[in-house]
C-alpha cells in the first residue's frame, strides 16, 4: 500500500490492487506480517507485487532470483511469464544463463560492459552448430592433450572448461565417428562421451572465451536467503 500512496493512488484504488496483488503472488496469508520475518522468496515475490501495484508497462527486474531455492525460482519463474502474457514487457537481468534460455525473447550478452550478440537463444545456439560433443577426462592434462590431437581438424569449434573439451558441429553422425577415431589412435579416448544440443552457456563461453560461472564468481555475493 505504501508503493501506492507514495504514487499518489486513490486509497480505494490501492487497497484493491493491494489485495489482488497479495493473493496473485501466494502472500494473502503473510500480508499483516513484518516484511522483514518473509523468507527469500517471499521477499522477492513481494519486490515484483510492489513494482506492480501502478500496472506498469515495463518492469525492470535485476535478478530477481538470485540466492533462491528451486521450488520458489520456478514459481517466480510462471510469474514472470504471466506478467508477459498479459502485456508487460520485461527487462530482465540475470547471471543464470538456463533463466535467460528459459524466459527471453531476446538475448543481449554483456561482456566488461559491452554488448557483444544480441538476438533470440535460439539465433545465438545455431550459430555455434547442430551438436556439441563434450568429451570428459579424468584430468586436465589429458585434456589438454586431447585438444592437442583434434586441433589439426576443428581448431575454431574445440573450447575446454578445466577436464571437459567440447567440439561443435554441424555434421555431427562423421564429426563423433571421425573424433573418437582420432582421439582412439592416438590412445585419449575420452572418460565419458556426452552428444547434446548447443546451450547459452556455449555461447557465452564461445563469445567471451569463458565459461559463464568465471564471470559469476567475479560477482560480489547477491546471494540471500530462500
Amino acid at each position: 500500500k505504501l508503493i501506492g500512496q507514495l504514487a499518489q493512488m486513490r486509497r480505494s484504488v490501492i487497497n484493491r490492487r493491494a489485495d489482488e496483488l497479495l493473493e496473485r503472488f501466494s502472500l494473502a496469508d503473510a500480508a499483516n506480517r513484518p516484511a522483514k520475518t518473509y523468507s527469500g522468496g517471499m521477499r522477492r515475490r513481494l519486490d515484483v507485487a510492489a513494482a506492480l501495484v501502478q500496472k506498469p508497462p515495463v518492469l525492470f527486474l535485476d535478478e530477481p532470483t538470485t540466492g533462491l531455492d528451486l521450488p520458489s525460482r520456478n514459481s517466480l519463474w510462471d510469474m514472470i511469464r504471466e506478467l508477459v502474457g498479459e502485456g508487460t514487457t520485461v527487462l530482465l537481468t540475470t547471471q543464470y544463463l538456463e533463466e535467460a534460455d528459459q524466459l527471453a525473447d531476446r538475448i543481449a550478452v554483456v561482456d566488461d560492459g559491452l554488448v557483444i550478440a544480441n538476438d533470440s537463444p535460439a539465433v545465438l545456439k545455431s550459430q555455434l552448430g547442430s551438436t556439441v560433443l563434450e568429451l570428459v577426462y579424468g584430468d586436465e592434462g589429458t585434456a589438454s592433450s586431447a585438444v592437442k590431437v583434434l586441433s589439426t581438424r576443428y581448431a575454431e569449434h574445440i573450447e575446454t572448461v578445466r577436464s571437459t573439451v567440447k567440439v561443435t558441429t554441424a555434421d555431427s553422425v562423421h564429426d563423433i565417428t571421425t573424433v573418437l577415431h582420432t582421439l582412439d589412435v592416438s590412445d585419449l579416448s575420452p572418460d565419458t562421451l556426452v552428444v547434446r544440443e548447443p546451450s547459452l552457456d556455449d555461447v557465452f563461453l564461445s563469445l567471451t572465451g569463458k565459461p559463464a560461472e568465471s564471470h559469476e564468481a567475479d560477482r560480489p555475493d547477491k546471494g540471500g536467503e530462500a
